[in-house]
């Protein structure tokens, strides 16, 4: 590493999200984590009684899913919604359904619940998660 390479920024396990009663069963919540120019934008989904994380970009065109807090579901909230382009995922594995990018599946955020709390699971390079898209 040089004098003048940027460390990368980490985000610990156990950093706390949100707490889990701020996601209704069958719904999601967005989070950013890290400041400045480029935070780490995801969501959680809570679904099948457990919350998953993803990064909050579409694999199609690397835009944001949602534009609005907190809204990332269909209608009927059976599915994520990439308001861009119309892209569908599955809640439970982030793989695309419907769509441009049938197939290709969202970046996972590794989560987990800790007394009441929806929590990083694991360290998380944020630089390498975020998006420079927008």
């Amino acid at each position: 590493m040089s004098d003048h390479a940027i460390p990368p920024r980490i985000a610990p396990r156990g950093t706390v999200l949100c707490r889990l009663s701020d996601i209704a069963e069958e719904d999601t919540k967005a989070f950013v984590l890290g400041d400045g120019d480029w935070p780490l934008r995801g969501l959680l989904v809570r679904t099948g009684g457990s919350v998953v994380g993803y990064v909050n970009r579409c694999p199609h065109a690397g835009h944001m899913l949602s534009f609005r807090p907190d809204k990332f579901l269909t209608p009927d909230r059976k599915l994520i919604l990439c308001q861009s382009h119309g892209a569908l995922f599955d809640k439970a594995s982030g793989r695309c359904v419907g769509g441009p990018c049938v197939g290709e599946s969202l970046t996972r955020v590794p989560v987990r619940v800790e007394e009441n709390h929806v929590c990083l699971a694991a360290d998380v390079d944020i630089d390498a998660l975020a998006t420079r898209y927008w």
